[in-house]
């Protein structure tokens, strides 16, 4: 069983920067996928970023060019850098890991194990 444990969400105003961290114990020797996922109030929960087997990335499009996702496999630990933040991006961020793939994506299903969650609000 890997559990996570998020960090680093917080408030901020729009046009602000966030780091959000997730430490994933076991990560590194896996070298399965690891996400960011997040959900708004009232919405389905979304992928975000995604780092698979070769530094491989994918980003959701709204985020794109704005967060950047890097896992130090070292610390076993994940990170979201976020920029240029909007108050569409207001949710609670999840870090997840896949128990099987490699390769990154944002699918929910290809992933086993979550964290609890932190809250990001970005006010106007």
């Amino acid at each position: 069983q890997v559990q996570l444990v998020e960090s680093g969400g917080s408030s901020v105003q729009t046009g602000g920067s966030l780091r959000l961290s997730c430490e994933a114990p076991g990560i590194a020797y896996s070298g399965n996928c690891v996400g960011w996922f997040r959900q708004a109030p009232g919405k389905w929960r979304e992928g975000v970023a995604s780092v698979g087997t070769g530094a491989s990335t994918t980003y959701a499009p709204s985020v794109k060019g704005r967060f950047t996702m890097t896992r130090d496999d070292a610390k076993n630990t994940l990170y979201l850098e976020m920029n240029s933040l909007k108050p569409e991006d207001t949710a609670r961020y999840y870090c997840a890991a896949s128990a099987y793939s490699r390769k990154a994506t944002l699918t929910e299903r290809f992933y086993s194990y979550w964290g609890q969650g932190t809250q990001v609000t970005v006010s106007s």
